[in-house]
């Protein structure tokens, strides 16, 4: 009884290994953006661009799987858009705690038409989070999030 206690033990053990750094992850496609757009009308949700290759987002990462630990009702979708292996992405993800997020990898070259189709104004550069309200008011964040006041915003009850 004892060998196989042992033995099932190690089984677990093995398995937590195996699939640490699975993380939940999905190809952005081009032409994506309204449909993700359409799948989340009527609620608040952050979205967040960032890059395994940014040195500001690896710092951030950690900080948005805190936030999202501590208020599980924010919804925030996270979009990685270097050219990077997706192992790179995952590994990241994990470290950051993000892996149950709902997270994509840009899986097409990140160019004029993705950055456009997005926010015409937005010029490639990472971090960068659109904070959409539940009426589908966008604001454009560049740059490293302020938690305090993504907070705040989230608890306007806009979600």
């Amino acid at each position: 009884m004892k060998k196989l206690l042992l033995t099932l033990s190690l089984l677990l053990l093995t398995m937590n290994y195996v699939f640490a750094g699975a993380a939940n992850i999905q190809a952005y496609q081009k032409g994506e953006w309204s449909s993700l757009l359409k799948k989340n009308s009527g609620q608040a949700v952050a979205v967040h661009f960032w890059g395994v290759t940014c040195a500001p987002c690896a710092r951030e990462m950690p900080q948005w799987g805190k936030f999202l630990s501590a208020d599980r009702n924010a919804k925030v979708i996270f979009i990685q858009v270097d050219e990077v292996p997706v192992e790179a992405t995952k590994k990241m993800l994990s470290q950051a705690h993000l892996d149950a997020a709902n997270n994509y990898y840009l899986n097409i070259p990140f160019d004029d038409y993705f950055r456009h189709e997005i926010d015409p104004q937005w010029r490639g550069e990472t971090p960068m989070t659109l904070l959409i309200d539940k009426d589908g008011k966008l604001t454009r964040k560049t740059g490293p999030i302020n938690f305090v006041e993504l907070k705040k915003w989230f608890a306007k009850g806009v979600y």
